[in-house]
């Protein structure tokens, strides 16, 4: 049974779309998820680098397009009231609902991603935060105990070469956004394509001109 590596960010819609499209992308497929969540925007710092949210037209045109996906994927999907929003508290609580050998359960981040999107409520409501631990009834304090663990997440992420969320893990390889489910499904399937040069060769360093 092969382990995929799932590293997201409930502040992503991307990371919602892949989450729920995962089990039907690997059908058939001899698999374990580790789910991790990970600060985004440390992604973003380490690599100098803005979210699509924080560039106007990028952020219309990324609305636009997860509803487009969401439609013709079937999975329900509401824009959150405020976005962007603070989700570094909803990833604290992923992680202080899991054993401190493991990492937290596919029902702890369904919970969160879809209090985040579907409804259309605020993500970051005091009200309905309060709820959502209440429901998930962390194992310890989601406030100062997870603090650490989303923070090592990250660093090893960023220590892997995680640069964007949702990234999937398999082996020695990563697999980022929505619409690398297919091509992750493929290789776990064995297709021949990753037996070919192409993954080395297109992923060798290339001279090219480079902004001031």
């Amino acid at each position: 049974m092969t382990q995929v590596e799932f590293w997201f960010d409930p502040v992503s819609p991307y990371a919602y779309l892949a989450f729920e499209r995962l089990p039907e992308a690997f059908v058939g497929v001899s698999y374990t998820v580790a789910y991790r969540p990970i600060v985004f925007a440390a992604l973003l710092k380490a690599y100098a680098h803005k979210g699509p949210a924080e560039i106007e037209p990028k952020r219309a045109w990324t609305f636009r397009q997860v509803h487009w996906l969401a439609h013709r994927a079937g999975i329900p999907l509401d824009t959150p009231e405020r976005h962007p929003f603070s989700p570094i508290a909803l990833s604290r609580l992923a992680w202080a609902t899991a054993p401190i050998d493991a990492t937290p359960s596919r029902f702890v981040c369904e919970t969160i991603l879809r209090h985040v999107w579907r409804g259309g409520a605020d993500a970051d409501d005091a009200a309905r935060h309060a709820e959502l631990v209440a429901q998930l009834a962390p194992r310890i304090d989601p406030v100062s105990d997870a603090k650490q663990r989303l923070r090592d997440a990250t660093d090893a992420a960023l220590a892997r070469g995680v640069f964007g969320v949702p990234t999937l893990g398999i082996g020695d390889k990563l697999f980022w956004g929505f619409d690398a489910l297919d091509m992750a499904a493929a290789f776990l399937r064995g297709d021949s394509w990753f037996d070919a040069p192409h993954w080395q060769r297109e992923g060798a360093p290339r001279p090219g001109v480079k902004r001031a």
